[in-house]
C-alpha cells in the first residue's frame, strides 16, 4: 500500500523523468535546426559567390561569406565536392518549373522554335552560374559528370519530341544530323556564346536561336 507521503515522491520522480526526455528532445531538435540552418547558410554563401563570378571560391571565402569558421564548414559537408553538388542540386531543384516547353509537337514550326528559345533562356538565366560550375568541375567529379550527362540527354530528348513531325519528314539520316545540330544550338554553351562572348542582346540572341531551328527543320525544296 502506498501512503500519502510516498505518492508525491513517486509522482515527482516520474515528472523528472518526463522533463528530462523533453529536455533531451529540445536539445536534439535545437542541434538539428542549427545544423540545417548552418548548412543552408554555407550553400547560400557559395551560390552568392558564384553569382558574383567567383566560380572557384576558397574555403576561407565561403566561410567568410557564410559567417562560419573555415574548419566548421566540414561539420556540415564531407568535402568541397559534396558542398558543390549540394549547391548545384539546389539551383536545379529551384529551376524545375522552368523545364517544360510551352507548346506541343502539332504547333507551327516557328511557334515551336520561339517556345524553345524562350524556355532555354529562362532556364539558363536562372541556372547559369551553377551550370558553369558543373561544367568546370565535372571532369574531376564523376557524380557531377553523370548528372550533367543526364541533364543534356533530357534537353536533347525535349528537342527530339517537340520537333518529331519535322524530324520524321527529313528521313533518318538527315534527322540524326538535324537533331544533333539543334541540340547544340539550344545548349547552355550556345547560350553563353550568344550572350556573353558575342554580347548579343537577349532578344537578338533568341532570334538567332529561332532562325537556326527554323532553318534546320524547315521542309527542303
Amino acid at each position: 500500500m502506498v501512503t500519502s507521503t510516498e505518492a508525491p515522491d513517486d509522482m515527482s520522480t516520474r515528472d523528472v523523468d518526463v522533463v528530462s526526455e523533453d529536455d533531451t528532445h529540445e536539445v536534439t531538435d535545437g542541434r538539428l535546426l542549427r545544423r540545417k540552418r548552418n548548412r543552408e547558410a554555407v550553400v547560400d554563401a557559395l551560390l552568392e559567390l558564384y553569382r558574383t563570378g567567383n566560380l572557384r571560391p576558397s574555403t576561407e571565402e565561403i566561410a567568410a561569406r557564410s559567417g562560419l569558421s573555415p574548419r566548421s564548414l566540414f561539420r556540415y559537408f564531407d568535402d568541397v565536392d559534396d558542398l558543390t553538388r549540394t549547391a548545384i542540386a539546389r539551383v536545379e531543384h529551384q529551376a524545375l518549373t522552368l523545364v517544360p516547353i510551352d507548346t506541343n509537337p502539332d504547333a507551327d514550326l516557328v511557334v515551336k522554335a520561339k517556345a524553345v528559345a524562350d524556355q532555354r533562356f529562362r532556364l539558363f538565366d536562372v541556372v547559369g552560374h551553377a551550370a558553369a560550375v558543373s561544367r568546370l568541375r565535372s571532369p574531376f567529379q564523376p557524380i557531377l559528370a553523370a548528372e550533367l550527362a543526364r541533364n543534356r540527354a533530357f534537353l536533347r530528348k525535349q528537342i527530339g519530341s517537340l520537333f518529331a513531325p519535322e524530324l520524321a519528314a527529313l528521313g533518318t539520316a538527315r534527322a540524326d544530323t538535324a537533331l544533333a545540330a539543334a541540340d547544340v544550338l539550344c545548349s547552355f554553351e550556345s547560350y553563353v556564346l550568344l550572350v556573353q562572348d558575342q554580347k548579343l542582346r537577349p532578344a537578338d540572341a533568341k532570334a538567332a536561336m529561332v532562325d537556326g531551328l527554323t532553318a534546320l527543320f524547315a521542309p527542303r525544296r
